[in-house]
């Protein structure tokens, strides 16, 4: 809900920022070294954008909101990574450093601004509500000292 999301939204955009860019990089360059393909970045970034919009699809066709799933925007920064690889082809120290770098900085940037774009979170809280809980989860209040005179 929107407490929770408020509370939460720096911490988790910086930890999937870290997470993600990581994720990205280090992937990326550890299949491009040993292939040495360039343009395995790009492709790597494109099979984990399809692959979120399915997850997307997925929370949504259960009813969630539309937006309860923000896809990364991880190609731009793969693209950045690529032309890295293909720039510094004879180093390979320069490609983890210079593209790791790039990722690790661009990959943040992209991602504030697609997250500027999705819907005010308080907007979304009121529109979906939290579902009612079963009876078996419902809280109930304490029993203490209901058996003390029998």
């Amino acid at each position: 809900d929107y407490i929770f999301y408020t509370d939460w939204m720096w911490t988790s955009f910086v930890v999937f920022s870290i997470s993600q860019s990581t994720m990205l990089a280090v992937g990326a360059i550890y299949y491009m070294l040993f292939t040495g393909v360039p343009g395995t970045a790009t492709y790597y970034a494109t099979i984990m954008t399809i692959y979120t919009w399915v997850a997307k699809g997925a929370w949504f066709a259960l009813g969630y909101p539309y937006d309860f799933i923000v896809v990364p925007v991880w190609i731009p920064s793969a693209m950045l990574l690529d032309l890295t690889y293909w720039a510094t082809r004879r180093n390979k120290h320069a490609a983890i450093i210079i593209g790791g770098t790039l990722v690790g900085l661009s990959f943040p940037l992209f991602n504030m601004v697609n997250l500027l774009l999705v819907r005010d979170p308080l907007e979304v809280a009121f529109k979906y509500p939290r579902p009612t809980l079963p009876a078996y989860m419902t809280p109930t209040e304490p029993q203490v000292g209901k058996f003390y005179n029998s």
